[in-house]
C-alpha cells in the first residue's frame, strides 16, 4: 500500500517529528531559516524542505523582510488536528471514567462474603 504524500493534509505533514519541532520553534515568534537551522542543528536544505511541506498544507506562513524570509505558524490550519484530538480526548475521558467506576466498585466490595468466623 502506498503512503499518502506529506502534503496531502495537515496530519501527514505533522507526522514527521522534525516538522513538529519546527512548528514548536515558530509557534512563539517568527524565525528565519538560518535561525531554524541553528536551533535544529541540521543542514539548511533539510529545514527548507520541511518548511516547504508545512507551507503547502498551510500550517506555516512566510513573509519577506529584506533579504530574509521569516516563517510563522498559522494555527488555524491546525484546526482539523485540534478537532480530531478533541474527539479522541472525549473517548479516553469516557473510558477512564468507566475504569475509575469499576475500580471504585472493586475497592468497596466486601471480601469474599467472609464474616470473620473461623470454621
Amino acid at each position: 500500500m502506498s503512503r499518502a504524500p506529506a502534503t496531502a493534509d495537515v496530519f501527514q505533514a505533522i507526522a514527521e517529528p522534525s516538522r513538529r519541532r519546527l512548528l514548536d520553534l515558530i509557534a512563539g515568534q517568527e524565525r528565519s531559516v538560518t535561525d531554524l537551522v541553528d536551533q535544529l542543528g541540521v543542514v539548511q536544505p533539510l529545514v527548507s524542505k520541511h518548511l516547504r511541506v508545512l507551507r503547502e498544507v498551510g500550517v506555516v506562513r512566510v513573509r519577506d523582510d529584506g533579504r530574509r524570509r521569516l516563517y510563522r505558524l498559522d494555527a488555524d490550519a491546525l484546526r482539523p488536528v485540534h478537532d480530531w484530538l478533541g474527539n479522541v480526548e472525549s473517548l479516553w475521558a469516557e473510558r477512564f471514567g468507566r475504569m475509575e467506576s469499576m475500580l471504585s466498585e472493586l475497592v468497596n466490595q466486601p471480601e469474599g462474603g467472609s464474616d470473620g468466623d473461623v470454621g
